[in-house]
C-alpha cells in the first residue's frame, strides 16, 4: 500500500521535528536555544545581512527577529553595528562564535546520527530528493 504526498510530508515533518528535540536537549547544555543557535548560524554565514534577511533565514517575522537579537545582545552573544547609510548590522561575539561552532558540532553529531542508516549513496539519493522537492526541476 502506497503512501499518499500528505502521508510523506508529515514523516518529513516529524523527522525534523526529531531533529530539533535531540539539538534542543544538547544546545541546553550549553545555555542556548535552537533558535538562538540558528541565528548565530546564519548571522555568521551572512555577515552583511539586514536584520529582515536574518529574519527571513530565520523563518521568524522582523519583528520576532528583532526581539531575539534584542535578547542575544543581552546575553552578550551578538553585538550591534553600524552598517551602509542608517542601517544597523549584527555581528557574532567572542561568546556568539564559541557557541555558534559548539552547535554546529551538535547539529553534525545529530544529523550523522539520524541519517547513519543509510549508506553514501542512500544518502546521496535522498539529497537529490530533497534537492528536487526544494528547487523544483526546472
Amino acid at each position: 500500500m502506497s503512501r499518499s504526498p500528505q502521508d510523506v510530508a508529515h514523516a518529513v515533518k516529524r523527522l525534523q521535528m526529531r531533529h530539533h528535540r535531540a539539538m534542543t536537549a544538547e544546545l541546553a547544555e550549553l545555555d542556548i536555544s535552537l533558535v538562538q543557535w540558528d541565528a548565530l548560524r546564519h548571522l555568521d554565514e551572512n555577515p552583511e545581512a539586514s536584520l529582515h534577511d536574518l529574519a527571513l533565514l530565520t523563518f521568524q517575522s522582523d519583528q520576532a527577529f528583532g526581539t531575539l537579537a534584542g535578547r542575544m545582545i543581552g546575553r552578550g552573544l551578538i553585538e550591534r553595528v553600524p552598517g551602509p547609510g542608517r542601517a544597523v548590522r549584527h555581528r557574532l561575539t567572542a561568546l556568539g562564535v564559541e557557541l555558534r561552532w559548539a552547535g554546529a558540532e551538535v547539529a553534525a553529531r545529530v544529523a550523522a546520527e539520524s541519517f547513519s542508516v543509510f549508506s553514501s549513496e542512500e544518502l546521496e539519493r535522498f539529497d537529490g530528493m530533497l534537492r528536487v522537492l526544494i528547487e523544483g526541476r526546472g
